[in-house]
């Protein structure tokens, strides 16, 4: 249960009240009692027949308006009347109070009788009571002005507090409730749609998982990515130069293939199914050189350096890769200073160097 399912619960034990409102300004209050009354007993009846339950609320509220309507005509004094919305407030107040602040839950139990065969976790609980406080401040609030406008202010603006403010107030916290909900569902909604990726230790062992979002925020999350240098005649390499979309080093000539271990996936798969989407090479022998932790300001990457000797088939995948060609290590070396490499493109030729593969 949300908190707008408890928004949904209270609001009916305050039709009455406000159909008198909006009757005894155009009949008077005899009539505007009257009318309210009926109402109150209809919604009763109604809610007796349609949901069977004894809504005790409803009927207080009825009952209230009844004693106190009846005191003000006696008397000829509307003050009664006046201060009668927020007496009932005042006890809606009560009721807040000691279900968000102790360990009885009045509101709590209420909702487990409305609404059988529901449970709610901790969480859910926790949730609802954080919910209680908020509506708690909000209508102490409402109760002050009730009283202070009952006794200091004109009718007209009592009218406005007792009734359309609390629509407003109420309606704007429904409202805000409601959008909260909606895009908690759609943040859910994304996270289970979204890649996972191994979390590992710099040995190698997953430790964990994480949604690809979350290694890329420089949380030092470290993942596992390969990384396939593709080597051609006379010492060539191939690179491929990102698409302008990609989320890191968008434009930038790169290793000509490059990507992340999925959650539950295996190194060979994760590098057979990265070639192949990148730069079409399939049915490929490849060679692990060295495995290394690479860290950048967004992320911390476990780096399995993989080369091969196969280039034929060939084919760019223009959604991954923008473009792709040999490059001598001469060309790579005079154009450093332009900034047109990824940075740890040079790191990775210095280990090709340094086992003796380049």
């Amino acid at each position: 249960m949300n908190r707008t399912d408890i928004l949904k619960k209270l609001l009916p034990g305050f039709v009455p009240l406000f159909v008198f409102i909006i009757a005894d300004e155009i009949w008077g209050i005899t009539i505007g009692i009257v009318v309210a009354v009926a109402v109150g007993i209809i919604e009763f009846i109604w809610i007796w027949f349609r949901e069977k339950r004894f809504d005790k609320f409803i009927l207080f509220d009825t009952l209230l308006l009844v004693v106190f309507g009846g005191v003000s005509l006696i008397l000829q004094n509307d003050i009664f009347f006046k201060i009668k919305p927020g007496l009932i407030e005042l006890i809606l107040v009560a009721i807040l109070g000691v279900s968000a602040f102790s360990p009885l839950n009045i509101i709590g139990i209420m909702s487990k009788r409305y609404m059988k065969g529901i449970e709610m976790n901790d969480t859910q609980v926790e949730q609802m009571r954080k919910s209680l406080k908020i509506m708690f401040y909000l209508f102490a609030i409402h109760t002050l002005l009730v009283f202070y406008s009952a006794f200091y202010m004109s009718n007209e603006a009592w009218v406005f507090i007792s009734g359309g403010l609390f629509y407003i107030l109420f309606g704007v916290y429904f409202l805000f409730e409601l959008g909260k909900q909606r895009l908690k569902r759609k943040r859910t909604v994304a996270a289970e749609n979204e890649e996972w990726l191994p979390v590992v230790d710099e040995e190698g062992k997953i430790i964990g998982k994480a949604p690809r979002s979350a290694v890329h925020k420089g949380e030092k999350i470290l993942h596992p990515v390969i990384h396939l240098h593709v080597l051609g005649k006379n010492k060539t390499i191939l690179l491929q130069k990102r698409a302008v979309s990609k989320e890191i080093q968008p434009g930038k000539w790169d290793t000509a293939v490059g990507g992340h271990i999925a959650f539950n996936e295996k190194l060979e798969t994760a590098l057979n199914r990265e070639a192949f989407e990148e730069i079409g090479l399939k049915g490929f022998s490849a060679r692990l050189v060295k495995v290394y932790r690479w860290d950048t300001e967004i992320e911390s990457e476990l780096v399995y350096l993989f080369v091969t000797y196969d280039s034929k088939g060939i084919k760019i995948n223009t959604d991954e890769v923008e473009e792709a060609r040999f490059w001598t290590l001469n060309q790579i070396k005079n154009a450093a200073g332009e900034s047109i490499f990824t940075p740890h493109i040079h790191h990775e030729i210095s280990i090709l160097k340094q086992a003796g593969i380049l």
